[in-house]
């Protein structure tokens, strides 16, 4: 039997890449940028994302100052003990034949998810500019 998971989209999103994305001061407080994303990722999940429909089965990547988010109803939240890169590549990698979307704007992690067949997206695919 076919796994329900396996039909629905991974969606990895880059923490520090998508938080870092708008001046809004979030390095003044990093957990809390985080927790913030995470909470707006949770929002989407069932519903999808412009021109991505849903359901979505979103990961949202965290690493240094902004370990510690916990997972959320919709996010699973993986705190990278090292590289939040290498991480997602991991997740990737692990994501046998499933459809996966990563969200960065790093250009050497774009491609070596790319290189694993991973899509991938900018950060205003989940963050648009105000």
């Amino acid at each position: 039997m076919t796994d329900p998971r396996d039909m629905t989209t991974l969606l990895i999103v880059d923490g520090a890449n998508v938080v870092g994305s708008v001046p809004d001061g979030w390095w003044r407080d990093r957990r809390g940028a985080a927790e913030r994303l995470r909470d707006s990722l949770a929002e989407s999940a069932g519903r999808g994302l412009p021109g991505r429909p849903g359901p979505l089965e979103i990961v949202l990547v965290v690493e240094g100052a902004a370990r510690g988010v916990a997972s959320v109803p919709g996010v699973r939240v993986e705190q990278a003990p090292g590289s939040g890169d290498d991480r997602m590549v991991e997740l990737v990698a692990g994501a046998r034949d499933r459809r996966c979307l990563v969200v960065t704007a790093d250009r050497e992690l774009r491609r070596r998810v790319g290189e694993l067949g991973a899509e991938v997206a900018g950060p205003r695919t989940v963050r648009p500019r105000p």
